[in-house]
């Protein structure tokens, strides 16, 4: 019987000669205690601040040796899930923002990201953050902003670096939208991309003096409640910034360090 009557028999159904499948790997069992822990913070099962139970207690719970719970709690005390209090006891813990951020800019450097796909995302996100920034600034953060203004124009006038300023005015204006989501979106890609400074503004005669002159109007209009201004300022001072990074003779299709440089 030809190939065509088996397949009438079988009611038409047939094994792709496409389909390829892989080996499926087993986690390793440490792994699976920290997904089942991990699973019980996300859903709230167990809350911030709470004390997570002993190695033994999570063994006998979870069916696994001790050292096997062991490793799944130094994976969770790693990821920032989990931090020691009162000698050796764990509980569950809010991972640190600085954290997330460095474990995302390895992963961005590690991918080759290029100047210019962080700067399409952070001309995305940076003037949408000025312009929520503009509704909901508190008196708290407009004086740390006249803080950092002050320092960035005596940084300039004396002809240090402003990299560091540069990155704080940047995150204190997304810590004025009042929303975690923004600060987490932005920061990764901010401080892999805007130390590019340490290398174009020494090329760039007037850059500390236009960057100086970016900042105070932005700070201007999030101040006086012009998320519109806002807006056109953030995205003027960042589209200035690529224009700076090429002037300065660096090429935006490059991937960029750790540091702000050219990888290569």
């Amino acid at each position: 019987m030809d190939g065509t009557a088996d397949a009438g028999a079988d009611g038409g159904a047939r094994e792709s000669a496409h389909a390829v499948f892989s080996v499926i790997e087993a986690a390793p069992a440490y792994r699976l205690v920290f997904h089942a822990i991990e699973r019980e913070i996300l859903e709230g099962r167990l809350r911030i601040g709470d004390r997570l139970p002993t190695e033994t207690e999570l063994a006998q719970r979870l069916g696994v040796h001790r050292s096997t719970t062991r490793e799944g709690l130094r994976l969770l005390e790693q990821s920032g899930l989990a931090e020691r209090r009162e000698g050796r006891r764990l509980y569950a813990s809010l991972p640190r923002t600085d954290d997330l951020s460095e474990r995302a800019q390895r992963a961005l450097s590690l991918s080759r990201v290029s100047f210019d796909g962080l700067w399409r995302l952070l001309r995305a996100l940076e003037p949408a953050a000025a312009a929520l920034a503009a509704e909901r600034i508190d008196p708290e953060t407009v004086r740390a902003l006249e803080v950092n203004l002050a320092q960035t124009a005596e940084a300039v006038t004396a002809g240090r670096s402003v990299t560091q300023l540069d990155l704080e005015f940047h995150a204190l204006i997304a810590e004025a939208t009042g929303d975690a989501a923004w600060r987490l979106a932005r920061e990764p890609s901010a401080a892999l991309l805007f130390p590019a400074n340490e290398r174009m503004l020494p090329r760039l005669a007037q850059s500390g003096a236009r960057l100086l002159t970016a900042h105070r109007s932005i700070f201007d209009a999030v101040r006086a409640g012009d998320g519109v201004g806002a807006e056109r300022w953030m995205r003027r001072h960042i589209d200035d910034f690529r224009r700076g990074y090429v002037l300065a003779g660096f090429d935006p299709d490059e991937p960029v360090s750790p540091v702000g440089a050219p990888a290569n």
